[in-house]
């Protein structure tokens, strides 16, 4: 029998992820000054949003939540520590890049990088040329102060940090997940190698179609929010990844599953004695100079939600994409082992990703780490989340692109036709100016 049926926290998202023919508002209209949502204090009951409910991630209100996901839900500190100084960045911007223009893809007409921002719900966008801030900019309610929820993107830190053990001979990936974790022996995990989380080939009986009230996925978010009772139910990620079934052959087909990386996440614990929290803590932020603290959501339980969980500044995640775009070096010091990144750029297997839905509109890419490939002529990389997050890594270009957005629908592949040829164009153009 399936989890306690659909809670409301799922029918609420479920209602937003549906491709129903509405007008929403757009970006200029939708932001909270605007909406009502949250302003003043106490805010008006009319325009108050919570957790309880699932208001908080209903669009437009969650152009404001996705800047306070702290006062909605429980979290756990990633400290940026005291013993490292912020790590500034130089300036030399550019007011050319916003009038950029570029074709997207499908579309008939150009649009300003200017215009893209807007058509996107960008919250923040910053693009670093040489390591040098060429482009930074706020909206709705992101400020260079506050953090943002980086959704998926969280699951490219805990690739870094298998990346990481792997390099240090702490992780072998070849391993069955089950001789890290005996409690996913039963379960779909179970003789699935470490490699095959990692880069999520696994076969597993788990939907993530947000337009299906039946998928797996929402059994999995009702799990994990710890705002709801779960009397008679799974109470936490980890009891629910025991659940999880097999469905095929591990290896063979790459299938995007949040739960993969919520694995992996209790795979590393079990090597650290440490949560990807304190890890992340350790391999990253307390050593960088980052301006802000980062903090992840937690389920009941307090286990990080390595899925998705991750909230962090605009800056920071450039100074990330920095420091791997230079093989894991930042400021003279190294941060990650070359090996780490190297296993990264190495790349994922085409031919599995290929037969993925994934594939239709990212021709020719591949998955390593939990990290994205392009495997285009600049062989650039990237982290990828819901509703527009990204960190864009193109070393060819010298070029590292940060954005932070709240789209009204969840999918890139909604995002990816004004992002991706905008990304490229900001790349061309860098490169002729910089005499690349």
């Amino acid at each position: 029998m399936r989890y306690l049926f659909i809670t409301i926290f799922a029918i609420l998202l479920f209602v937003m992820f549906t491709f129903a023919q509405k007008k929403y508002p757009n970006a200029a209209e939708s932001v909270p000054s605007v909406t009502g949502y949250m302003q003043g204090f106490p805010p008006d009951t009319a325009f108050a949003i919570s957790a309880r409910d699932g208001s908080f991630f209903k669009f437009p209100a969650l152009r404001y939540s996705v800047v306070h996901m702290r006062e909605f839900m429980p979290t756990i500190n990633v400290p940026r520590g005291n013993m490292v100084p912020v790590s500034h960045f130089d300036y030399e911007l550019d007011d050319e890049i916003d009038s950029l223009t570029f074709l997207p893809t499908g579309g008939d007409r150009k649009v300003t990088w200017r215009e893209s921002l807007d058509l996107n719900y960008t919250d923040g966008i910053i693009v670093l040329h040489k390591g040098k801030v060429v482009y930074e900019k706020y909206f709705a309610e992101l400020t260079p102060e506050r953090v943002h929820a980086v959704m998926s993107v969280t699951k490219s830190f805990t690739g870094l940090l298998a990346a990481a053990l792997y390099a240090e001979g702490k992780l072998d990936p070849a391993k069955l997940v089950r001789d890290y974790v005996p409690e996913l022996a039963a379960s779909g995990f179970g003789d699935a190698r470490v490699r095959q989380l990692m880069d999520m080939t696994t076969a597993l009986k788990y939907s993530e179609d947000y337009s299906d009230p039946m998928a797996e996925v929402w059994d999995f978010s009702a799990a994990g929010n710890p705002m709801i009772s779960h009397s008679g139910g799974i109470d936490g990620y980890y009891k629910y990844l025991e659940t999880v079934q097999k469905s095929g052959e591990h290896g063979n087909v790459f299938g995007y599953r949040t739960v993969n990386a919520d694995a992996l996440g209790w795979v590393l614990a079990r090597i650290t004695g440490k949560s990807v929290s304190q890890l992340l803590t350790e391999y990253i932020w307390s050593r960088m100079g980052m301006e802000q603290d980062a903090y992840y959501q937690v389920d009941a339980l307090g286990v990080p939600f390595a899925g998705g969980g991750l909230n962090a500044s605009l800056r920071d995640l450039a100074r990330v994409g920095e420091m791997l775009r230079n093989n894991g070096m930042w400021r003279g010091e190294r941060i990650l082992s070359i090996g780490a990144v190297e296993d990264i750029l190495h790349g994922g297997n085409r031919q599995a990703f290929a037969c993925s839905e994934q594939a239709k509109t990212l021709k020719g890419w591949s998955y390593r780490n939990m990290w994205w490939i392009t495997n285009n002529s600049h062989h650039a990389y990237m982290a990828r989340g819901v509703h527009g997050q990204a960190i864009y890594i193109d070393p060819v270009a010298s070029m590292v692109i940060v954005r932070l957005a709240s789209t009204y629908l969840s999918s890139n592949i909604l995002i990816d036709p004004l992002s991706l040829p905008a990304y490229e164009a900001v790349a061309e153009y860098l490169m002729l100016k910089g005499g690349d």
